[in-house]
């Protein structure tokens, strides 16, 4: 008995800390989105604006995160009676995002105008063939420096 009490405690405090830092990236994530929403970023293959183009370059932006322990079982029971695991789509969320904010904020600090062909490349790192133990996120677009007149 006091073995299971030992792992609820530990249980709730990963939830607990867990869900705070979670919270906590998606507040950073949001405000760093809204201070970089001025940077025009698309899918495109030519850029928005017709203007002379003095140079362009690859940016890029990466980032790993890992799900917490809380997480990691809440999807195991998921995936043990089938449907939609929620965890996985937050962890991919977050580092989606996270890689794409790290690739602007670079093309930022390097005076870039735009960014056009956006592309996002994901794997997982696992620790064995079973479970997820992070997953990776890997953001790189084209970057276009404009004439200035």
């Amino acid at each position: 008995m006091f073995d299971l009490t030992i792992f609820l405690i530990l249980i709730a405090v990963g939830y607990i800390f867990g869900t705070y830092n979670e919270k906590r990236h998606f507040a950073s994530i949001k405000a760093r989105e809204k201070a970089l929403f001025d940077l025009p970023t698309t899918t495109l293959e030519t850029p928005l604006q017709n203007k002379n183009i003095s140079q362009i370059t690859l940016v890029s932006g990466s980032v790993v995160v890992s799900i917490d322990y809380f997480k990691r079982i809440y999807a195991g029971i998921i995936n043990f009676f089938g449907g939609k695991v929620v965890p996985y789509e937050s962890l991919l969320d977050r580092a989606r995002r996270e890689a794409v904010l790290r690739c602007k904020e670079t093309a930022r600090k390097n005076g870039v105008d735009e960014l056009i062909n956006l592309r996002i490349e994901t794997s997982s790192i696992t620790k064995n063939a079973q479970k997820v133990g992070c997953v990776e996120v890997f953001a790189y677009a084209t970057a276009i420096y404009y004439e200035q007149i």
